[in-house]
Order: structure tokens, then sequence, then C-alpha cells
């Protein structure tokens, strides 16, 4: 049975998922990298880098996922869907290497990346939007990707089977929040902690029974 999950999802102490000031130069705005340091230490992103409690989280994120659905605000800055030659923010060959739904108002057609990576746009609910992912993942799970809305979208919809957030001891003071709106959550799931060395906790949620 596929599963909807959410992997290496950075918040702030104050739950923010993103700064406030995104732009082309700046993905995660006010922010910068410092929600991600934690993982760019992982060997998952640096094959020199710690093969500790960070890293085996980190590794979750690929395996077992058939397609994965984005919001309009990872895909790009502000204002990409006035840019035709805009394709994302990871180069020529995004490390998703699966059908990727971009999720926004701008669709426009398909775009086939190296590597396996083709995004598609789609105006639509997250629920109309999870139908079409899971027949592209072909029995695999469907990761949802984030940003923080659409986490925060597709949880309140009760549509995510498991989530690893990850909350980084920094305080962000603006952006985007993950949990608002989201009361009672932990109601639904089954909830693990585990602190690492580098100072951020693992969060796990699994759907209860």
């Amino acid at each position: 049975m596929s599963h909807v999950r959410v992997h290496n999802f950075a918040i702030s102490l104050d739950g923010f998922g993103t700064g406030e000031g995104q732009s082309a130069d700046a993905h995660f705005g006010h922010a910068g990298d410092r929600l991600h340091q934690w993982m760019f230490a992982t060997r998952l992103w640096d094959p020199a880098g710690s093969g500790g409690v960070d890293d085996a989280f980190a590794q979750q994120h690929e395996p077992g996922i058939g397609a994965e659905i984005m919001g309009a605000g990872k895909w790009g800055h502000p204002g990409w869907h006035e840019d035709p030659d805009w394709k994302g923010a990871w180069g020529p060959n995004p490390p998703f290497h699966t059908p990727v739904f971009v999720l926004t108002h701008h669709p426009r057609p398909s775009i086939e990346m190296e590597g396996g990576t083709t995004f598609h746009f789609l105006d639509a609910s997250p629920a109309e939007a999870l139908k079409t992912a899971k027949e592209a993942a072909g029995g695999k799970d469907v990761r949802i990707g984030g940003g923080p809305t659409v986490t925060r979208d597709f949880l309140a919809a009760g549509l995510v089977d498991h989530m690893h957030t990850v909350v980084v001891p920094i305080l962000l003071g603006r952006g985007v929040r993950l949990w608002d709106g989201l009361e009672g959550l932990e109601e639904d799931y089954r909830i693990e902690s585990t602190s690492s060395p580098s100072g951020v906790t693992h969060l796990t949620f699994d759907r209860a029974a």
C-alpha cells in the first residue's frame, strides 16, 4: 500500500519552515542555509560527512519514493511563473529522480530534466494532487516535499502517514510557520523524539491506528 511521507523537514524553534524575503538569491529568505546545516554535514549530502544519527534520519528521504509533491514556493522564488526559462533551483539534474508535481496557480507545460525527474504543474487540491501523484508513483510512496504551506495543507487534510521534522535550535521570528491551524494534530499520531549531538531534535510522526 502506498504511503504519504514527509522527510527532513526542518523548522526553527519558533516553528518557521522558511524565512521572510524569499528571492532567486535567497531560497529560504533571511533564514539562509541555517535550517539545513545539520543535513549538509551528513553523508547523504557529503560522502565525507557524518554517519551519525542525523545521517540515519536523512537517508530515509530516498528509499521507496515514486513521486513527490511540492509547493510553488519550493520550486521557485516569487515571480518564477513570469520567467519561461526557470526550471527550478536544482540545476539540470535535480535530486528527485521521480515525477514531481508542483502545486501552483500558474500551471505550465511539464519539464523533463536529466536523471529521471519530470516536473508537472497542477492547480489542484491536496486530495486531487495526491491521487495524480499516486498513479504516477506506481505503487511506491509519495513524498510531500514542502514548503511549510503545502506540508501544512496536507496535514490539515489528514493525508500524511509519516512525517519526519527536524527542530533546529535557531529563532527566525518571521517567515512561514508549519504548525499554524493544526491544533490537536498530536492526537492523530504516535510521536517519537530523538536528540542529536549536532543540537537538532528529530521528531517522527506515525499515524495512529
